[in-house]
């Protein structure tokens, strides 16, 4: 008698808990599927925050060694990405397809205009780094591991 009533608060938990978790997933839903349409370029993009373009820019200078003067030209380049993807985030007359060809060409963009401000070897070290972010997105192990 004892387990039965037991198992029937157990049940009637789980059920409450199961229709609040619903009522409450489509007010999530909207951000989670902005996210996952999220940046992809710069470094971690598919985030639920926006990026920091100081923050990223002295990341990328460390990882690359890149000058002071180097880093100091990629801050604004970050930092029109970042605008660019609220605006297209923020327009939603836009098809899911439309939205994506859009940020694709904005990070398409940003890394040709990173590029123009790296050496040769630095370049060499930035495209080793979207190959392996790439292939991690997409499932694959990093190369080395």
């Amino acid at each position: 008698m004892h387990t039965i009533k037991m198992t029937m608060v157990l049940g009637a938990m789980l059920s409450a808990g199961m229709v609040m978790a619903q009522t409450q997933a489509p007010a999530q839903s909207e951000p989670q599927a902005q996210a996952s349409q999220g940046q992809t370029g710069s470094g971690h993009e598919g985030r639920r925050h926006p990026m920091n373009p100081d923050k990223a820019a002295a990341r990328l200078g460390k990882k690359l060694n890149l000058s002071a003067d180097q880093v100091a030209q990629i801050k604004p380049i970050f930092a029109d990405r970042q605008q660019q993807m609220q605006s297209l985030r923020a327009d939603t007359s836009l098809s899911q397809e439309d939205r994506r060809a859009k940020m694709k060409a904005i990070h398409q963009d940003s890394k040709s205009k990173i590029e123009a401000v790296l050496n040769d070897q630095q370049k060499q070290q930035f495209e080793e780094m979207m190959q392996r972010r790439h292939g991690h997105h997409k499932g694959e192990k990093p190369q080395g591991q």
